[in-house]
């Protein structure tokens, strides 16, 4: 039942085994990394340490179950340049320990155990442990590969019952970077609050930037999750936020509440806020054109190969290609390792027809490149 873990069983499965094992003989070439700091990308420490000196003589704590005013309007100015501009006041931001607490925030707002919440059927796996932290289902809804990964609306509809309390979307979608740019029916009909993730909303690729959901759907009660851990390469620091639309202001004061009970952010990152906004977006676009530059690379490839088929995602910093010929995608990622090169397989990220892989495009660049040649020339080029 949701929120027991007794059964769990936490021993290495095959892949990990197998990856220790290369570590300490031939290696491999890790394509599976999301830790920005881990592939040579660290944001400029002199915006760092400018941002954090004028915090030590000045330091009160003064806690504010909203987050600091100042780090507040930072994130509110952000949205209001993105494309289109999403309005927020200060009021409408709670600022967090990190995205994944405010998930667990919102998770205790929304629904009691027992309750669901809709989720992509095809997603990174933390969700499953925050729902079961609360003891909450998750229950799945489709994604149309064929049709760029949309939202299957048919399917969203047949997941809701009388105790779903809520959706979840993450635009650009993780991992197969899939971005909501225009109203989904079926969510105006469920006519439920929704989750929106946008963790990796700077990284556009074959679509144009992913425009805030809360402006796709302003008939929607949307929370807006974000962080700086992806924007700025920074989860060694640790700050997320909920950005919540106007339709969801009756939800403000019981969350004011929640996140009172924890005031897990920290003062001095929240004080460094601005001057990261402000300093930090040339570091942000550097990124982006890294991620660009190695999708290109690997959709160029991949682009006739008799079994690989990598279609350009939305956006994102994964590339999630089909296999074709494949039945056990574990037994596929361990003939990759074999070649030297580590890639996940697309079981780890739900249930997901037919073999699939995931990539990571945040890879040191000449690594990345050595790697998907690596995947092609394994696969049969």
């Amino acid at each position: 039942m949701p929120g027991c873990y007794s059964d769990l069983d936490l021993s290495p499965n095959p892949l990990e085994l197998a990856r220790q094992s290369r570590a300490t003989g031939a290696g491999y070439i890790d394509l599976t990394s999301s830790n920005p700091t881990q592939q040579g990308l660290l944001f400029p420490p002199e915006v760092l340490r400018a941002a954090a000196e004028g915090y030590w003589e000045s330091r009160r704590y003064a806690p504010d179950p909203h987050g600091s005013s100042l780090a507040r309007a930072a994130i509110a100015a952000y949205y209001a340049c993105r494309t289109p501009p999403l309005a927020l006041s200060e009021d409408d931001i709670f600022i967090t320990a990190s995205t994944s607490e405010a998930y667990g925030l919102l998770f205790a707002l929304l629904a009691d155990p027992g309750d669901n919440l809709l989720a992509p059927a095809v997603t990174y796996p933390l969700f499953e442990y925050l729902a079961a932290l609360r003891g909450i289902e998750l229950r799945p809804y489709d994604l149309i590969e064929d049709e760029g990964w949309r939202i299957d609306g048919s399917s969203l509809l047949a997941a809701a019952n009388r105790r779903t309390r809520g959706v979840l979307i993450i635009s650009p979608h993780n991992p197969t970077g899939a971005v909501v740019a225009a109203p989904v029916a079926e969510l105006s009909r469920l006519s439920l609050p929704v989750i929106c993730d946008e963790v990796f909303a700077p990284f556009s690729y074959a679509a144009p930037p992913a425009p805030p959901f809360a402006t796709v759907h302003p008939d929607l009660p949307v929370f807006t999750l974000n962080g700086i851990s992806k924007l700025f390469a920074l989860p060694d620091m640790k700050l997320g936020w909920v950005a919540l639309s106007h339709a969801t202001v009756t939800y403000s004061g019981r969350l004011e509440l929640l996140n009172d009970t924890f005031l897990g952010a920290n003062s001095l990152t929240q004080h460094m806020l601005p001057q990261i906004f402000a300093a930090g977006m040339p570091f942000v676009s550097s990124m982006v054109a890294r991620v660009r530059g190695n999708l290109d690379a690997a959709l160029s490839t991949f682009a006739h190969h008799h079994c690989l088929r990598a279609r350009a995602p939305d956006g994102g910093y994964y590339l999630f290609p089909a296999v074709d010929g494949w039945d056990d995608e574990e037994v596929l990622a361990l003939h990759l390792l074999d070649h030297g090169v580590l890639a996940h397989p697309g079981f780890y990220y739900g249930d997901v027809s037919g073999a699939h892989l995931m990539i990571s495009a945040l890879t040191e660049p000449a690594a990345f490149r050595e790697g998907v040649t690596r995947i092609a020339t394994a696969l049969g080029a």
